[in-house]
This record gives C-alpha cells, sequence and structure tokens, in this order.
C-alpha cells in the first residue's frame, strides 16, 4: 500500500510539471483516498516524503510542523503520574512532626514525574559538531561548481557512504565536523572542479536501557542525540526511592559517566547530561542519605546527600532563608547512636556551625523572628495614618501627631488620649494619661511626652456612633470564616472576658426581676455570643497585626482598651493587684478602665468621655476595696463633689487606687424631654413633653380637650411598661405550654398534634405582638374629682376614636360580621344576625370584648341589666370548642370499639 501511495504521488508530481524542490502544496491536487493514506503513514515516513518532494505535511493532513525555518523538536507527550505512586520518603530521611512529613516533598522528582505516551526523534535541531556518526545516519551532500547535484548518502552497517561514481568513504566514528571535512577533502580530490556542501539528514535511532529505581524500566529507543535526561523523561521519571544524584551512564559493562540532577536544576551546570550511544545502560541506584528542611527556607523539602555537605550547603539547596527567618536560632533534629532523636542548637549565622556536617536523616528547622517590630511606636485610633513608626532618642508625641487637623480625625477626642508602655522584661505594661492638645500645642513640654521604645499611643473617638466600621465588619466575615478560628476563641472566651466587664456589658442585663418586666431583654443569641468570642480573640494581636492596627481608626473604646484590659489582668499576682478600676453611672462611656499612672478622680472621668448632662456632681460615690488579714474584704467609701474634682482640688480630686470604683449620680427627678402622644379627636393632637408627676387629664386638657365627635368610652392607652411586662408573659406562657404538652404527650394516650405542629404553633404563639394595652375610665377620670386619675409616662399613647355606631360578632358564628348598634337589641338579636352560631363552637364560653378594652361574660339571669347592655364598639366573641367531635369521627371510634369488644367476646366463646 505504502509503495502504491508512493508510485501515485510521484505520478502526480511529474504529471503536474513540477520540478523536486519547487513543489508548492497549495497548487496540488491530491485524491481524499491519498491524504488518508498519506496518514497513516508512519511520521518519519511524511516527512522523508515530504523532504524528497518539496511538501508541505500540514497541507496533506500529516505533519502539522511549518517546513519554514527550523523546526523546534518534537518533546514526549506526558500524561501525568496515576495517583498510585507514593511520594513516600526514603526510611532514612526524618520530619519535625507527622504533619510537616506529609507536606515535606523530596526535592526535585517533581522535573519528570509523567508517563509519556511517544517520543518523536530529535532530528530537526542542529547538529552538533561532536556528534558521532553511525550506521543508519543520512548524509546531505550537494555539489555545486561545473554541475550541481545533490545525494542523500545513508551509513551501511559497516560504517561507510557510497558516492556516486566513486568508491566507499569510511565515516564511522567520525565527528560531524571530521565528516565535513573528509568528504569535502575527498570531493576536492577526486572531483576537479567540484565543491560539496554537508549537512546531516535523518539521524539514526539508538537504543539503551533504563534499569534501577525508573517509574517505568526498561528497553527504548531514542533519537542518537538524547541524553541522560531524556532517556529519563521517557521512562517515565523516577521513583522517590531513586537517587538523583548519583545516575550512572554504563557502556560495555564500564561506568563512563555520572549525572547528578541537582547540578542541572540547581545551577543550571548540563556538563553530567552525557549523549547516549546505542546499548548504554542508565541505572539509578537506591537514594542515599537525606535531609529535611523546613521552617523559614524559601524551598522547603527533603534533599539527597552526596557525603560532604554542610549545614551552609543544605540551606543553600533549600534557597537560603527567608526575609523573616532567624538563623541564629535554628535547630536540627539528628537520631543519635542509640537511635532517639536529639536536638542540636545551630547558629546559621556562625561560621562554625554553618560548616557543621549534616547526617542523614536530620532536619533542619530554620525558625521565624519575632513579628514584633524592634524600636518602634504604634500609633492606633483617630489618627489619619494609624501604624508603625520608627523610635528614636528623645522623640516626644507632638513629632508623631504634630498637627490636630492634619494627623487627627475629625472624631479624634484629645482631653485624653493614652500611652502604653512596656516597664519590665517580663512585658508588663504600664498605662500613661496624656492631654492630646496640650501636647501638640505645647511642644517639649512636660505634657508632651518623650515616648520610649515599642510604646502605643491611642487616641479615643468622642463619639463610636459616629465610626464608619464597614471595612472592619468586611474584615470580620473574613476571619469567621476560619472554623478552627472560631473553636479557639469558644473555648477561651472564658480567660478573655473580665467579670466586672461582664457585669457592665449590655448582654448581661437582667430582663426580669421576680416575672416583673424591668428593662427590654437584649441577651445575645448564641451565634452573637461566637462573634463576640472571636472579636475578643481576634482584638488580643490588635498591636502585633498590621492589618488590624490600620483598621483602629474604626474601633470603639472598649476595642482598643480590650488587648490593654487583658494584659493588665493577666499581669496581676496574689501580691499585685490588677491595674484597672471602672466608672458606673451618668458618664459618657462607663466600663472598666486600665488605671492610668498618677491618675485622680477627673483623669478617670475624662478617660470615660466626660460627664453627661444629667450626673449629679455636687456628690459622687468612690468605692475602695481591700483586704484585711482580721476582718476579710473590706469596702471603703468617700462622697466626691465632682465640680470641685474637676477644677483639680486635691480635698475632692482623690488619687485612685487599683479595683476603685465610681459611681456618678443622676440628678433627682432628671428626664431628658419625656413625651408621651395624644391622638384622635383632641383639638391639638400631637406629641407633648411631659414633667414628672403630671396626670393624663391635665396633659388632655393641654391638647384642648376632647372634640365634639369624641367616644371617650371606646379610648385605647397604651403603655411601655405594660409591653414589657406583656413579652414577659407570653414568653413564659409559652414555656408553660411546651411543658404542658410534653408531659400529656408522654402520660396520656390518645391523639395528639405532632410535634412540627405543636412547634409551629408555638412559634406563632412566641410572635404575637404585645399591645400593652391598659384599660382606663376616661369618662369618670375627666371628673373635676380626680379619683380615677394618674400620671402619665414616658412613651404612653393615647388614642380618642370617633363615636362607633357599630356591634362586632366574631369567631364561631355562621356569618361573622359588625352590625350598627341599637340599643333597643340584646346578645341573641346579634347572634341571630349573624346566623346564630357554627356546630363548632362553644356557647357557654361567649364573652364580649368593650370597647374601652375591658372583658365581660354574659350572665343569662341579668343580661337584660343595665351593667350587661352591650354598647357601640363592643364585639362579641364565640370561641371553638376545642373538644368538638364531627360526627363520621364518632362513629369511627364507636365501630372500633365494637370491633374490639366482640373479638374480646369471641375470644371467650372459644375458651
Amino acid at each position: 500500500m505504502k509503495r502504491s501511495f508512493i508510485n501515485k504521488l510521484k505520478s502526480t508530481l511529474l504529471i503536474l510539471g513540477l520540478g523536486i524542490g519547487a513543489f508548492q502544496a497549495n497548487a496540488v491536487s491530491v485524491s481524499p483516498q491519498m491524504i488518508e493514506q498519506f496518514k497513516q503513514l508512519p511520521v518519519s515516513e511524511q516527512r522523508r516524503l515530504a523532504q524528497q518532494y518539496g511538501i508541505d505535511p500540514s497541507m496533506l493532513g500529516g505533519d502539522s510542523s511549518s517546513s519554514q525555518g527550523i523546526q523546534q523538536p518534537k518533546q514526549p507527550v506526558v500524561q501525568p503520574r496515576p495517583p498510585a505512586e507514593s511520594a513516600a520518603v526514603s526510611p532514612s530521611a526524618s520530619a519535625v512532626s507527622a504533619k510537616e512529613e506529609q507536606s515535606l516533598k523530596p526535592f526535585g522528582y517533581d522535573l519528570f514525574a509523567g508517563q509519556p505516551t511517544t517520543f518523536a526523534p530529535v532530528s530537526d535541531i542542529p547538529v552538533p559538531a561532536d556528534y558521532r556518526i553511525g550506521p543508519g545516519d543520512s548524509i546531505n551532500v550537494q555539489l555545486y561548481g561545473k554541475e550541481s547535484k545533490r545525494f542523500t548518502l545513508v551509513v551501511d552497517r559497516l560504517g561507510n557512504v557510497q558516492i556516486p561514481d566513486m568508491e566507499p568513504v569510511t565515516v564511522i566514528g567520525m565527528t560531524y565536523g571530521e565528516l565535513k571535512e573528509a568528504i569535502q577533502s575527498f570531493v576536492a580530490e577526486k572531483m576537479i572542479g567540484q565543491s560539496a556542501h554537508i549537512s546531516m539528514g535523518e539521524l539514526r535511532s539508538v537504543r539503551i536501557f533504563v534499569a534501577g529505581d525508573a517509574y517505568n524500566p526498561g528497553s527504548y529507543t531514542v533519537s542518537s542525540l538524547s541524553t541522560v535526561s531524556q532517556a529519563l523523561f521517557v521512562a517515565g521519571g523516577l521513583k522517590t526511592i531513586g537517587s538523583l544524584r548519583n545516575i550512572q551512564v554504563k557502556r560495555a559493562g564500564n561506568l563512563v559517566a555520572t549525572f547528578d540532577v541537582y547540578d542541572l536544576l540547581m545551577r543550571g551546570d548540563a556538563s553530567g547530561d552525557v549523549r547516549l550511544q546505542s546499548g548504554d545502560v542508565v541505572f539509578i541506584p537506591p537514594v542515599g542519605d537525606t535531609v529535611s528542611v523546613t521552617g523559614e527556607v524559601l524551598r522547603p523539602a527533603i534533599y539527597e546527600l552526596k557525603g560532604s555537605e554542610t549545614m551552609a550547603d543544605i540551606v543553600a539547596m533549600a534557597g537560603g532563608v527567608k526575609p523573616g527567618a532567624y538563623p541564629a536560632a535554628s535547630i536540627v533534629e539528628r537520631y543519635g547512636e542509640d537511635y532517639l532523636k536529639e536536638i542540636i542548637q545551630v547558629n546559621l549565622t556562625s561560621k562554625q556551625d554553618r560548616n557543621q556536617k549534616a547526617k542523614g536523616g536530620d532536619t533542619l528547622v530554620v525558625r521565624s523572628t519575632s513579628a514584633l517590630a524592634n524600636d518602634s511606636i504604634t500609633l492606633l485610633g483617630q489618627v489619619t495614618r494609624p501604624g508603625q513608626y520608627q523610635w528614636t532618642p528623645g522623640i516626644r508625641i507632638s513629632d508623631i501627631v504634630a498637627s490636630v487637623s492634619a494627623d487627627l480625625t475629625w472624631n479624634a477626642e484629645t482631653d485624653m488620649a493614652l500611652v502604653v508602655r512596656q516597664k519590665n522584661i517580663q512585658g508588663d505594661i504600664e498605662v500613661l494619661g496624656v492631654d492630646l492638645l496640650d501636647a501638640i500645642s505645647k511642644k517639649s513640654s512636660e505634657k508632651d511626652l518623650i515616648l520610649k521604645p515599642n510604646d502605643k499611643l491611642i487616641v479615643f473617638a468622642d463619639r463610636d456612633e459616629a465610626l464608619d466600621r464597614r471595612d472592619l465588619g468586611e474584615f470580620f466575615a473574613k476571619v469567621k470564616q476560619d472554623q478552627t478560628l472560631q473553636q479557639v476563641a469558644q473555648q477561651n472566651y472564658q480567660q478573655l472576658e473580665d467579670q466586672q466587664l461582664a457585669e457592665l456589658d449590655n448582654n448581661k442585663r437582667l430582663s426580669s426581676v421576680a416575672g416583673v418586666a424591668v428593662t427590654e431583654s437584649i441577651a445575645a443569641e448564641e451565634q452573637k455570643q461566637k462573634d463576640l468570642a472571636l472579636a475578643n480573640l481576634m482584638l488580643l494581636g490588635l498591636f502585633n497585626q498590621p492589618k488590624l492596627i490600620s483598621l483602629s481608626d474604626e474601633m470603639t473604646r472598649r476595642e482598643l482598651l480590650f488587648p490593654v484590659m487583658a494584659k493588665l489582668q493577666s499581669q496581676a499576682r496574689s501580691s499585685v493587684r490588677s491595674e484597672e478600676v471602672s466608672v458606673t453611672g451618668d458618664v459618657r462611656y462607663p466600663d472598666n478602665y486600665p488605671l492610668i499612672k498618677g491618675a485622680a478622680v477627673a483623669d478617670l472621668i475624662e478617660l470615660a468621655g466626660g460627664l453627661k448632662e444629667s450626673a449629679y456632681l455636687p456628690n459622687a460615690e468612690l468605692s475602695r476595696s481591700y483586704y484585711d488579714n482580721t476582718e476579710g474584704m473590706r469596702v471603703q467609701h468617700w462622697n466626691i463633689d465632682l465640680t470641685k474634682a474637676m477644677e483639680g482640688d486635691k480635698t475632692q480630686n482623690l488619687m485612685l487606687a487599683s479595683r476603685d470604683r465610681l459611681n456618678v449620680l443622676t440628678k433627682p427627678s432628671w428626664a431628658t424631654n419625656e413625651t408621651v402622644e395624644i391622638r384622635g379627636e383632641v383639638r391639638f393632637p400631637g406629641t407633648y413633653i411631659i414633667q414628672r408627676g403630671e396626670t393624663l387629664s391635665e396633659v388632655v386638657k393641654r391638647a384642648g380637650g376632647f372634640t365634639d365627635y369624641a367616644y371617650l368610652y371606646g379610648a385605647v392607652f397604651t403603655r411601655e411598661s405594660m409591653k414589657k411586662q406583656e413579652a414577659l408573659e407570653i414568653k413564659r406562657v409559652t414555656n408553660s405550654l411546651r411543658k404542658e404538652i410534653a408531659n400529656r404527650t408522654l402520660s396520656q394516650q390518645g391523639t395528639f398534634a405532632s410535634v412540627a405542629d405543636t412547634d409551629a404553633m408555638l412559634a406563632q404563639l412566641e410572635q404575637v405582638q404585645p399591645v400593652g394595652r391598659l384599660v382606663i375610665d376616661l369618662e369618670s377620670l375627666m371628673q373635676t374629682s380626680k379619683a380615677d386619675d394618674f400620671r402619665v409616662e414616658a412613651g404612653d399613647l393615647l388614642y380618642i376614636p370617633p363615636m362607633r355606631q357599630v356591634v362586632s360578632v366574631m369567631g364561631e358564628v355562621q356569618h361573622a360580621t359588625a352590625h350598627r348598634y341599637d340599643g333597643s337589641l340584646s346578645l341573641d338579636d346579634y347572634m341571630r344576625m349573624s346566623g346564630n352560631t357554627t356546630q363548632r363552637a362553644d356557647d357557654s364560653r361567649t364573652y364580649v370584648v368593650r370597647a374601652d378594652g375591658s372583658v365581660m361574660l354574659p350572665e343569662d339571669s341579668y343580661w337584660f341589666g343595665s351593667a350587661q347592655q352591650l354598647k357601640p364598639g363592643d364585639t362579641v366573641i364565640v370561641p371553638l370548642d376545642t373538644n368538638y367531635k364531627d360526627n363520621l369521627t364518632l362513629w369511627s371510634q364507636v365501630t372500633n370499639i365494637i370491633y374490639n369488644s366482640a373479638v374480646a367476646l369471641s375470644a371467650l366463646n372459644v375458651l
């Protein structure tokens, strides 16, 4: 078939009248059958035909490589290794831990980690001058001079080439350079007037063997230009137990070369990558001793030793140390003569330790340096450029914060800033207070403190509620995705939260006392508690994390102080009390605060953001607890005149001690514009400011009294405290129902609602919104006797509706609707007008909701009495009979009882 196709192709070329070498692919018309046959030919044969006839193989659907210019050699098509090939380390290698051992990989094996599907001969690259000629090589000879000829000569098995009309020339063993000189000399001597141009054609293939710990050892046919590294690619690389540093090339049983792959990978030295000859054996011995390098190096991995490497050589293999490394504290883990692991300290900055010999099984750990910036100043909070700054001797606050407008934000508090300073080698801290405005305006004065290395300057926000915290929120959302960090935060939550801080935390406030609502419940949900624990853990590293430092201008006063308070609590000892104080009452930010060195009462007030308008200045209470060996824990109190204390009177501005607590009282009868609202049928509806002790009737008079259309009997009055009490009662009832349903399900027989239905019902009950309505008799209240009048509270709401001339009938009636009020009609009349009750109605529990909010139970014997008379706006409610059973359900139960009885009687008759 091949010969037939070639003959047809030659015939086509001759018919078209095209000379050899001038053939253009786009001018040839070849049948589809010829193209298919051409595709089925071997690649080498396609190339030979294309070269002989000047055809571009891509035009015939064959080889797609271009014939113009120098073609790049085809590389092996490599597939990834199957996952079964393990990257296990040799038995002599060790690691720091099991986890690190799994993460470290032997160096260099990934270069050859593949499984080639083909290996095309390298025949289109320039042949080097030292290439040895052998049987099967093709030599192109171009004669020019008085006659132009072209020959393709093939070296025969005897090593000769036959030039037409001349004797054979022996070329075997010659280099390519020697071959050109020999043929050119031969042509010049034998053919007068002729010169020769010599080039290599198709190169021979050689057969080699890859043995040892190769991935696919065996015999391979490769190009005569192939080297050791290409042979490794052909064999799919090495197993991880094979040596990369002692690959041997054996020829006729003799070792002729050794290839160290590390020279190629680390230094780009390919001198050991020798060219292979036919019959060569590439032998891969087992890997030698290895060392593991981990930690702060550029290329942590497992490296093979060659016998004389030092610690410096090992570090160089790993690419050197990273900028964050601390090489002086490196260690080597080594197995001693007793087969036990020992730790050896290695100072990689010392020449002696760097020259220390490495041993097989060593693990070199290059540790990292401290994350703390040495000799720096950290600026946090409401500053324009938070971050770390260089410390220099004599530097002051005004050198870091030189201008209020340029270096501080608009929300910065300038009366009190803090300097957190390390006071001993153990890392204990002390806190200094700074009047930032005085420090900036009075440069180089006592107010302008001289800073020390590693000081932290914290500038608070004047108004925490004005902070734009979006960037901080995005950062925290990313941190929340770390599940491991969340678990650590939850475990450490109790250690991070101080008891006094917890008492002041809004999430810890009581929502009721003895079942009476005292404040709105704001207890955090479980997820919020987890978020709080994670935030606390994150804030502990505030001073050491550049990202958190850059976001400190979005943090509140408490968040900025959290790492300070945690450090003060941790450095407390049995003989040293925690240097913290607290302030409660009418200050802007009541909380726990660090005890400023030399601080007095006025300093604590400034640290808490200052006094509120409602603060009672003549008298505040300072409490100090101390331990007496005889009487135990004692508490001492002082009354403080805050006016004098803020003016600097030392008799009132007392010095603070550890665990002091300042309570700033509220002015008696203080109220900040407490209001009530009146809606509906009054002359001037709206919101009115009240004073303490003012009654409802007085507020109504201020609203201009009632209009002519006011329906006082239907007035609606709501109170915020009643809403809180109702919410607490709804929660209590829900819990009671949940327990009762559970008890009935366990203790009684019968059919009950499913768990899902019960949960849905209870969830619906919990969603009921409290109204907070208080039943009042507005007509009696507005009388001159004032017997029914009462005092209003902040948030009260009074609504006076217009006259309602309707009576509503709701619930289990045939047609629930509203009817026009008629004083002559009775309850039965309104019921008949609504079609009377349904079969599911519980007539005995019918009740009336009065327009004033009260509930009336009708009495049959006195129904037509004045007290029982319906009024405009009343609503009649007919409830559902919960024990109702329809006829079908009742009959099925009766049938079931009869059937069970019949079965029992039948059993008795059998007996």
